[in-house]
């Protein structure tokens, strides 16, 4: 009885045995389920990873800057531009070709017609001095000669204005370098009449005629008068001496024929300020810049710049100039701007000086050498019967 005891226990142990066995294995193989995150646990992986990291980026490329070579411009010859630019006196031919023509081919030239003569020259600011001459000449011409024809008084009527214009004058710029030193142009003039413009059509006027040329920048404070003048002597190849805005005009222009003298050019042209608000400070100013560049030389040309849309307004503002320095000649810009031709005449007479140069248009090249015949054959116009 009791080995059947012993043999039932026996089989009862192995039976739990292989169960657990066969159980055991399975419950190895089931995954616990992850502990869920806190939010404390979340910040603090969050701090020791810290914020992405971009990529850097790349560095720019370099790439090297190539000079933008600027053309250098040939200027068209002066000879002969005068009568190219005539068209531009339109306005003046009005006056003069039709008006002036027109009263003196009347039937009768009675007191009334010349005294519209008289006012027609005096609107177009010949000035009543030289208006009155011109008209008691022609008065007298006409009276002798018994004159009628449109072509015979076309004739007698330039030869009045040509007159007036004292055509032995010496109307040459003196730009031709001596004894090695490079001649010395002084331009002087109002701001806001387009005296740096024009100074920088001068220089394409000696480029044009052969000189080698640098220009200085002396006019110091309008640092856009320096990058303007600049940009005028670039086109025709020519260097700009300039300084700092404010600096001394004086010493700007001493070191301009400094360089002049070094290079070995032909002209050195030397701009100005143009500042009225104070006389005597102008005065002073332009004396000293005369005083320091002729310690190099003498000044060979001092050319002033005057706008012929000013009228008689312009002539008193260049008596300043006439006071402050040796004013040896006058460039007349804008007469195709103007009705008032006369104003040529009327700026000898006044100012005692010839009118060397003429502004005829916008154009870099619209600044002619003066030549009295072909101007006042320009005023009276092709319409007045004039071969010519």
């Amino acid at each position: 009885m009791t080995d059947y005891l012993l043999i039932a226990l026996a089989l009862l142990g192995v039976l739990i045995l292989g169960t657990v066995g066969l159980v055991a294995p399975k419950l190895r193989r089931r995954r616990e389920p992850p502990l869920p995150t806190t939010e404390v646990e979340t910040r603090a992986e969050e701090d020791v990873a810290g914020p992405p990291v971009e990529p850097a980026p790349a560095p720019p490329v370099q790439v090297p800057e190539v000079p933008v070579e600027v053309p250098v411009e040939v200027p068209e010859p002066t000879a002969g531009r005068l009568v190219r630019l005539r068209s531009r006196l339109s306005r003046s031919q009005s006056v003069f070709g039709k008006g002036l023509l027109g009263l003196l081919s009347r039937d009768r030239l009675d007191e009334e017609t010349w005294e519209e003569i008289e006012d027609s020259l005096i609107t177009a600011d010949v000035g009543i001095d030289s208006t009155r001459e011109i008209v008691d000449r022609l008065r007298e011409r006409t009276r002798v000669l018994g004159t009628r024809t449109v072509a015979e008084l076309r004739a007698l009527l330039a030869a009045e204005l040509v007159n007036a214009l004292d055509p032995e004058l010496d109307r040459a710029l003196h730009t031709a370098p001596k004894d090695g030193v490079p001649a010395v142009l002084l331009v002087v003039g109002v701001n806001g009449a387009g005296k740096t413009t024009t100074c920088g059509k001068v220089a394409r006027v000696l480029v044009a005629d052969g000189r080698s040329v640098i220009l200085g920048a002396a006019d110091t404070f309008r640092a856009a008068a320096a990058d303007q003048l600049e940009t005028w002597a670039g086109r025709v190849g020519a260097e700009t001496v300039r300084g700092p805005e404010g600096a001394d005009p004086a010493s700007v222009a001493f070191d301009a024929v400094k360089r002049g003298i070094e290079t070995g050019v032909d002209t050195v042209l030397v701009d100005t300020a143009g500042r009225l608000q104070n006389k005597v400070g102008l005065m002073d100013e332009l004396g000293k810049v005369k005083r320091v560049v002729e310690k190099h030389g003498p000044i060979d040309e001092t050319l002033l710049i005057l706008d012929a849309t000013t009228g008689q307004n312009g002539l008193e503002q260049a008596r300043v100039f006439t006071e402050a320095v040796d004013v040896t000649g006058v460039a007349l810009t804008k007469l195709d701007g103007t009705a008032k031709g006369g104003i040529v005449i009327s700026v000898q007479r006044k100012l005692g000086i010839p009118v060397k140069l003429v502004g005829l248009g916008e154009g870099k090249d619209d600044l002619a050498p003066f030549d009295p015949a072909q101007f006042v054959d320009a005023l009276l116009g092709a319409e007045a019967g004039s071969d010519a």
